[in-house]
Parts: C-alpha cells; structure tokens; sequence
C-alpha cells in the first residue's frame, strides 16, 4: 500500500494530553430548576483546546466509542478569516461590517499543514468506535492528500465515498473554471458501519416520475419504488449559509444545517455520540442534538466556542458542559459590569456592547451552572439586559461576553 511521505513526517506530538478543567454547566431556558437535571451526567461537551491534545485526553473515556466524527478543520488556503460582529447589517455591503478575528489558515509550507493533520486523523480514528464513520471536508487546496492520509490510516478498502458539496456564489476566477465545490471522503472503521438509506431519501426529479409513467420501458426494466423516493447521488447541492440569513452565526466558513442533518441522518442513530474537534460555528453539534444524538465538540479559539455555545443555547433544550485547557485564559475586559436586583428582577448595565449573558443563581463558588441565557437578537443586534431570576436569597454569579468576545463577571451576593 503506497503510503505519502514527507520531510518531517512524525508522530512526536501525538502523546501530549491537556490537563482539562470543567469551565461551566449550562441548562438552557432554566432547565437547571428540573427535579431530574444531572450535569455532571451528560455526554455533551464543548471544549476549548488544542484538538490534539483535547482528542488524546478523551482518549481514556471515549476510545472506540465514538459513532460518527465530523472534521472540517483548516483547508490550507493560507488566509487568515474574520468573523461578523455585526447584527441587522446589509448583507451586500461587507464594507459596513463591524469584524474581528475568526481563525487563522497558515502554515509555514505543506509539510507543516500535513503534519497537522495526519496526527489528528489517527487520534480520530482511534476515537472511533469500530462501527464508526468519519467524514474528512476539504476543498481543492489539500484534498487530495487528504485521501491519502485517509488511505494509510483507515485502509483504502475503507472508503464508503467521495461526496461533492456544490454551492453557488460570486468569485474573482477570471482565468478558470469557478471553484464552486468542496470534498467530503467518508471512511469507516470496519465493513460494519451505519448507513441508513432510508433517512435521507429524496424524491425523485419530476421528469423521471413523468418518465417512468409514460413507459413501461424506462429504466431498461427496473421500475422504482416512485413514492419512497431515493437515496441521494453523491454530489450534493446545499446553498452557503452566507445566503442562509437564519441560520447566520457571523462564524466565517460556517456550514449549512441541511448538510450536517444528511450526514447525521445517513451514519449515525438516536442516542449514539457524535463529534467536532473542529466545531467552529457549532453546526455539527446542534443538529445532533435536535436528531436525538449526544455530541463531544471542540476548537482552539474561544470565539468558536461562545459562538457554538451561543447556538446551542438558544436552539437546543439538552443540558450540556463547557471545558477549557487549563493553560488557556479566557480573554477579559476592564470595564465593570453593574446590576441590579429589584425582586425577582435582575437588571444589568455596562460601558460596553454585550453579545451575551448568563447567570449562575445559586453561585456555590466552584463550579459555574448556567440556568439563565440572554442573547443578542440575529437579526437586530438588540439584546435584553433584564431578566426575571430566581432570586430566593441566594449569591448569583453573573458572566456575560462582550461583542469583540471578552469575558466580564460580577457576583451579587445573596441577602439575609
């Protein structure tokens, strides 16, 4: 088996854990205040990490257990992106855009990018459970060696396809062919995997049922079950979320929900655990959450992990956790965030726009449970800064995210 190669191939990174510390529990809309909410038992996690050092960390937990992983992880573009702040803004206008730092995509050269993620597939691979799938998103810039790695890792005999996403969009091509396409390779673990055809079937092109009803000839023979439809080619045509205005996070390359529900759908089941140790804007995580799966996410910036957060607090109801590495600070700002308590009425204020808060009411000054989440508006950018709490004399804890992604806190103590 032919195997891809390069200068400084190695694995000498591959067995360094992170120590990982447990950052918060959140119950979105209040669920905390259930008889039956358990945090501390939930399988879904959100991570902030190195996703190297992350992966083997879990390995002690999750090895082989994992049912299906998603990566989309950085495509060697060689760009930096940025993410939108902004809200209500002109989409046709990104000139107007209020911006900040989404996530670097440079490398020193190729050698550097494949040593990347050449160790990060193996550590997938083991993570998976022997019935598992792995679906590896690339585009032209690296997905060829992508295969490769793929190849060597999995065993080419693995390779389930070779999926075409197709999307439409502007761009500066004068001298080729737009590249309007992304790869996506599915691999398994062993001829045993999940594939569930009749989740994703489609209905058939309207001019194949008009077909097939005016001759018994078509199809050389082989007449279709017309009503239940069929399973999709593989080349898929789902539309950039950037013409998607509702499901817009302002996270840069975010992938559409309707390509993650497919690929959730297809190569996983009710109640198995999918995951995104590149989760960026959150997609894969929140649709395995509304499919009934549980998931594990992660990324290195924490700007992907309150976006996600973000999301699946305001389109999920399943209690999950939040960790961090320990040697990773959460960025903060000097201004002071001020509150008020009238009643059961908390009301906040601060120099600086917020994008987020949240509140820990019954603050036990170790671990943060997050039982109120207030949001800015997708769409006008207004966020609520009063909140009915459930105050019962106790010390609340209160964090809220600024809109360039800095962490303010405030502890109100509890009255007698």
């Amino acid at each position: 088996m032919p195997k891809l190669t390069w200068n400084q191939k190695t694995l000498e990174s591959f067995n360094e854990p992170a120590r990982l510390d447990l950052y918060e529990n959140i119950f979105p809309g209040g669920g905390a205040h259930s008889p039956n909410a358990s945090p501390g038992k939930t399988t879904n996690r959100l991570v902030l990490g190195d996703n190297l050092k992350v992966m083997h960390s879990l390995l002690p937990e999750f090895e082989d257990r994992i049912n299906l992983i998603y990566a989309d992880p950085p495509f060697f573009t060689n760009k930096s992106f940025q993410a939108r702040l902004g809200r209500g803004e002109d989409s046709r206008k990104p000139e107007s855009w209020k911006l900040g730092e989404g996530y670097a995509d440079h490398w020193k050269d190729l050698d550097e990018y494949l040593d990347f993620l050449y160790a990060r597939l193996k550590l997938m691979h083991q993570l998976l459970s022997p019935t598992g799938s792995l679906y590896l998103h690339l585009d032209w810039h690296a997905d060829a060696y992508g295969r490769l790695l793929l190849d060597e890792i999995f065993g080419r005999e693995h390779l389930i396809n070779q999926i075409a996403w197709l999307y439409h969009g502007p761009s500066p091509i004068r001298r080729a062919f737009n590249r309007k396409h992304d790869t996506l390779y599915l691999y398994s673990r062993s001829n045993q995997y999940t594939f569930n055809s009749d989740e994703v079937r489609e209905p058939y092109n309207p001019s194949t049922v008009k077909t097939f009803a005016s001759s018994r000839k078509a199809g050389f023979g082989k007449v279709p079950d017309l009503a239940r439809g069929k399973v999709p080619e593989d080349w898929w045509y789902f539309p950039v979320v950037a013409r998607l205005h509702n499901e817009r996070s302002g996270y840069p390359t975010q992938k559409p929900e309707a390509l993650l529900e497919r690929i959730i759908r297809a190569s996983s089941n009710p109640g198995d655990l999918v995951a995104d140790f590149f989760c960026g804007s959150g997609t894969t995580l929140l649709m395995a959450d509304r499919l009934g799966r549980n998931y594990l996410g992660a990324d290195s910036t924490w700007r992907a992990i309150h976006t996600t957060r973000t999301r699946l607090v305001s389109g999920s109801t399943s209690p999950f956790q939040v960790w961090k590495e320990s040697a990773i600070q959460i960025p903060t700002n000097q201004y002071p965030l001020q509150a008020s308590v009238n009643g059961d009425t908390l009301t906040l204020s601060t120099a600086v726009e917020l994008d987020y808060w949240e509140a820990d009411e019954n603050w036990n000054g170790r671990i943060f449970t997050s039982t109120l989440q207030v949001m800015r508006h997708i769409k006008t950018g207004e966020i609520p800064l009063t909140a009915q709490i459930n105050r019962k004399r106790k010390t609340i804890l209160l964090r809220a995210v600024t809109t360039s992604g800095e962490l303010l806190e405030l502890e109100i103590p509890g009255s007698i």
